[in-house]
């Protein structure tokens, strides 16, 4: 047999062990809680790049002031039937600069080659890129904006579930504790009965209410999981059983009923709905600019080689290849095409006006206006709706507050009746029925006890959620 000193320290060991694993689990605070969310939930990570993107796409935009720069070479082999004169293809790679009329349709054919860089400007086109950029800045606007609702959002929902299972977890809690009583009823109910203290029909009623017991707490259990579940799931993480903050089942705000530091106007949702007007009005503005003409500066410098030259004679040249005919030279080589020997420069002014246009425009216009107008009315609705909130948040908060005040005193006539009931009952004094029913009674007040608290954070993220002020929650306690 051990010695009781060693016997002593092995079980001391042992609970040592016990507790440290009993406590091994960290406890997730709801700002833990709300790092990971922000941290680690999709539609947030979705909503930033969507942010990113339009942040490349303004960078992009800005660049509609330079302009066009091109560089073009080409090598080619084919007739030169032409016409005199210089011709520019608006924002072309290229000038009809070409060579001599000649008076018949011939098929003589020689290498020809094309060098040139083309610049072209659209120096003003009534404000079209400038409308462009302001666009595009508030569609960055906008999307920072959904990014901060998204946040915001989110934050009440992972704040709300987080309160939702530590609610369940307590009222599964509760229903422990009653199954742990119905228990300790059943083995008296049992003990009476075999003593013949009580009638047979105690015990069927004890069982009865055991097993109802049990019912209530694995549904309890059931609840949790689901809330469990859904907390991991805006926490972005596996689902797991989550040890919580049981400030929120013991204690009140520090301040039940805080003011809001947020006006309504800058609620993160309104701001939202607020740039989307903003960006459509943008919109309207830009599309009006292709009304009006643009106004082009370009310039082309380039260099030509042919194998077609000005004729020196009539002979043909057997070593190069080389051939006249009437007023030029044919040079069937390569290398003769492909060397430039002429240079020509072109530059000037150009108006680009398509006259329908303003017929068109008028109605994008029009619709792009109809469609500020669209949002405007759900910005409106949205605004009222949650106008309407935080008044119902003050009258929440107000009741949950007296609930609160008012469940001590339920739980201690509930819990001073059981006891009776069942000091009575173990003493023949009472009957099963009433005994049942103090039972009843302590569960329900435990019940109400554990969710009082709870529901004045509830009351109080409702009015955070409302109000668009996350603050006057996650820092009142």
């Amino acid at each position: 047999m051990l010695n009781n000193p060693l016997k002593h320290f092995i079980l001391f060991s042992l609970g040592v062990l016990y507790f440290s694993g009993a406590y091994a689990q960290k406890v997730l605070t709801i700002k833990d809680a709300e790092a990971t969310a922000l941290a680690n939930y999709a539609s947030i990570k979705a909503k930033a790049n969507q942010l990113n993107a339009s942040k490349a796409y303004l960078t992009e935009t800005k660049t509609e002031y330079l302009p066009d720069v091109s560089l073009s070479g080409q090598q080619d082999y084919g007739t030169v039937n032409s016409q005199f004169g210089p011709l520019y293809g608006y924002k072309g790679l290229s000038v009809a600069s070409s060579g001599p009329v000649l008076p018949t349709q011939n098929w003589n054919a020689a290498y020809g080659s094309l060098y040139l860089a083309n610049v072209s400007w659209d120096f003003f086109s009534f404000g079209k890129a400038v409308e462009k950029v302001k666009v595009q800045k508030q569609a960055v606007s906008r999307d920072e904006a959904d990014l901060a609702q998204e946040q915001f959002q989110h934050q009440v929902r992972v704040a709300s579930t987080y309160l939702n299972l530590l609610a369940a977890q307590q009222l599964a809690k509760a229903q422990q504790d009653n199954l742990n009583r119905a228990i300790d009823l059943q083995k008296v109910v049992i003990a009476r009965v075999k003593n013949g203290l009580n009638p047979g029909v105690d015990s069927s009623q004890a069982n009865a209410e055991v097993s109802s017991a049990k019912i209530a707490l694995t549904n309890a259990q059931q609840t949790v999981q689901e809330q469990s579940n859904q907390l991991a799931q805006y926490l972005g993480i596996p689902p797991q059983d989550f040890l919580l903050d049981s400030t929120f089942v013991t204690k009140a705000p520090n301040v039940p009923d805080p003011p809001s530091q947020v006006s309504l106007n800058n609620h993160p949702v309104l701001r939202f709905y607020q740039n989307r007007i903003a960006v459509s009005d943008e919109q309207a503005k830009y599309l009006n600019t292709f009304s009006y003409p643009t106004f082009t500066l370009f310039g082309v410098y380039q260099g030509r080689g042919s194998g077609f030259s000005a004729a020196s004679g009539s002979a043909s040249n057997s070593t190069t290849g080389a051939s006249t005919s009437n007023d030029y030279t044919i040079n069937s080589s390569y290398g003769a095409g492909a060397d430039p020997t002429r240079y020509n420069y072109l530059f000037g002014i150009a108006m680009i006006w398509n006259i329908t246009n303003p017929f068109r425009v008028h109605y994008q216009v029009r619709s792009q206006k109809f469609t500020s107008a669209q949002y405007q009315d759900e910005y409106n609705l949205i605004s009222q709706q949650l106008s309407d909130q935080q008044v119902l948040a003050e009258t929440r908060i107000s009741n949950a507050m007296k609930n609160f005040r008012e469940v001590p005193q339920e739980v201690k006539a509930a819990s001073d009746a059981y006891g009776q009931k069942f000091a009575l009952y173990k003493n023949g004094l009472a009957n099963i029925v009433d005994f049942t029913q103090a039972l009843y009674v302590l569960n329900r007040a435990e019940v109400d006890n554990y969710i009082a608290s709870n529901n004045v954070w509830q009351a109080l993220l409702y009015k955070a959620a409302a109000t668009g002020d996350f603050g006057i929650f996650i820092n009142n306690f």
